[in-house]
């Protein structure tokens, strides 16, 4: 084989370095997921944090708390898990679908 010690680590190098940018690049992506046919919308980021939380006025009552904290939860658990998939896509790109622990 004409693999070369030298020539794997430059490609490895190459994959890190390709690695910190999507990472970099992450932060600046969005998902955005909602619950309750759109009675609250969540925004996160591709660092899996939580940019916004919105809320329909109409969904606020005193009488039903529980019912909104059950909404924002689903919307949050939702942003969350599509942001998930957003770095597995994006991971997957650069390291050509193989999975290397730590980074999906």
């Amino acid at each position: 084989m004409s693999y070369s010690f030298g020539n794997i680590m430059k490609q490895a190098q190459k994959i890190q370095e390709k690695i910190a940018e999507v990472q970099k690049d992450l932060v600046n992506r969005r998902v955005e997921a909602s619950s309750g046919g759109g009675m609250v919308t969540v925004v996160a980021n591709g660092k899996q944090e939580v940019l916004s939380v919105k809320i329909d006025p109409s969904v606020v009552s005193s009488q039903d708390v529980e019912m909104l904290e059950d909404l924002v939860t689903a919307a949050v658990n939702e942003a969350l898990r599509k942001s998930q998939e957003l770095i597995s896509e994006e991971m997957s790109k650069v390291t050509g679908g193989i999975k290397i622990p730590g980074l999906t």
